[in-house]
């Protein structure tokens, strides 16, 4: 308790400090997950992508992270170990966060689209394991969460893969490709709308005090899904078909159709990336402000601070902007041959699951199911379209990334607890 009252404040900053560290590297590496296919398929222009994402990743951190932050803080380290030292489990979520900054940092500037989830979780168990002691790590949840990292990129592959066939089959093998993208793009925008709206209506505004009844919430979804179709038939209208566009690539005019759609669905994932991710920078955060701010006492329980997820917001957006350009040609561009129609399935399917898993609290990791999304749309063309030396890589990064976050987040507990004391 004494080394909370004295040095408490200073923690609070540098946790804040490092909290805003570790969502900047979040946005600049995670802009892949999100912006990937949109820019790799030529739909949005880098600068065009860049506004998008500014605008609902912060939404989806402000309006519906506090669900995942909740899992993130407590769901893998019990916190009633840290009772009778309360100053260790502030030490340890300083040292995850910076831990998880340094790695996405370093990872950033090779190319690589490591998970976000992946580092800080094993920051997290990592301090906990080794500084505290193995017991304090709830293995059970752990087991739930690398559970759903098997799970969620299967889901994104499989999704996308539905999508994708059905572009093909409604859109693609018709008579005249072109009239049936504008017959069916309003039916997807449609779809992007609900799906998101409904999801988060439903468990993503708790923080804000909103209590919507189960009617209330499936009519509002519809009629934010339908606002989303009807904004996207007018701007399907405005496209015109070039017959000239079509002797070099026959479904070229019904591809520009997906272009605008694409808007839409980078919007989603945006948000829904947003609203998941954020918990990976300001959950520990969150746990610090708990110990300091109650004078030592471990809970668990405190609301979380609104500033804080505005806080990570702001972070992630200034990451994307300002190094995320490093990471995005890998998903987006090297995996597989993307063009709207394929992107837009990879987007949605992913935009669809990474917030269908935001609202569970369950913290996947968004670049799993970007990868599997992309993979799935790759697997509707056949194994041979997919690039598996660029696959073989990524999956090489993911696998160094937990130890990464582990031993980082381990030195520096050890580091802090020989500063500041025991």
């Amino acid at each position: 308790m004494e080394i909370i009252a004295q040095h408490g404040t200073l923690f609070m900053g540098m946790a804040a400090l490092f909290a805003f560290y570790a969502c900047w590297a979040i946005g600049a590496n995670d802009v892949a997950n999100a912006m990937g296919p949109p820019v790799g398929s030529g739909s949005l222009t880098l600068r065009n992508a860049v506004i998008i994402a500014a605008i609902f990743e912060f939404a989806g951190a402000f309006i519906a992270g506090g669900e995942v932050t909740g899992t993130i803080r407590k769901g893998i380290v019990d916190p009633q170990v840290f009772v009778a030292v309360p100053h260790l489990l502030m030490y340890g979520m300083t040292s995850a966060m910076l831990a998880t900054a340094i790695w996405l940092h370093i990872a950033t500037a090779k190319g690589w689209p490591v998970s976000t989830t992946h580092t800080i979780v094993g920051a997290v168990a990592g301090f906990a394991a080794v500084g505290v002691g193995v017991d304090t790590v709830q293995w059970g949840k752990m087991g739930e969460i690398v559970a759903s990292w098997v799970v969620s990129p299967v889901l994104g592959a499989v999704m996308a893969f539905l999508l994708t066939i059905s572009v093909r089959k409604l859109v693609l093998e018709t008579n005249d490709p072109f009239a049936s993208a504008r017959k069916w793009g309003p039916m997807y925008v449609f779809l992007v709308g609900f799906i998101v709206a409904l999801v988060t209506l439903f468990k993503g505004l708790e923080h804000l005090k909103l209590k919507l009844s189960t009617t209330e919430t499936f009519v509002i979804a519809v009629l934010l899904g339908v606002g989303c179709a009807v904004i996207g038939k007018l701007m399907i209208n405005r496209i015109q078909p070039d017959p000239s566009l079509e002797k070099e690539f026959h479904f070229a005019n019904a591809e520009k159709v997906f272009v605008p759609m694409m808007i839409f669905t980078a919007a989603a994932m945006c948000f829904a990336h947003g609203s998941n991710d954020v918990a990976n920078g300001i959950g520990p955060l969150a746990a610090v402000l708990d110990v300091v701010n109650s004078g030592g006492k471990v809970s668990g329980k405190s609301p979380l601070p609104l500033w804080v997820l505005t806080m990570g917001g702001v972070a992630i957006v200034v990451g994307l902007a300002t190094y995320g350009a490093k990471v995005i040609q890998t998903i987006g561009t090297k995996l597989t041959e993307l063009t709207p129609s394929r992107a837009f399935s990879a987007t949605l399917s992913a935009a669809t699951v990474v917030v269908l898993a935001s609202k569970t609290g369950m913290p996947v990791s968004t670049t799993h199911i970007a990868v599997g999304s992309v993979i799935g749309v790759g697997l509707a063309r056949g194994v041979g379209s997919i690039d598996l030396r660029v696959l073989l890589n990524i999956v090489i990064s993911w696998l160094i990334t937990v130890p990464a976050g582990a031993l980082g987040s381990a030195v520096l507990f050890f580091l802090l607890k020989g500063i500041f004391g025991a």
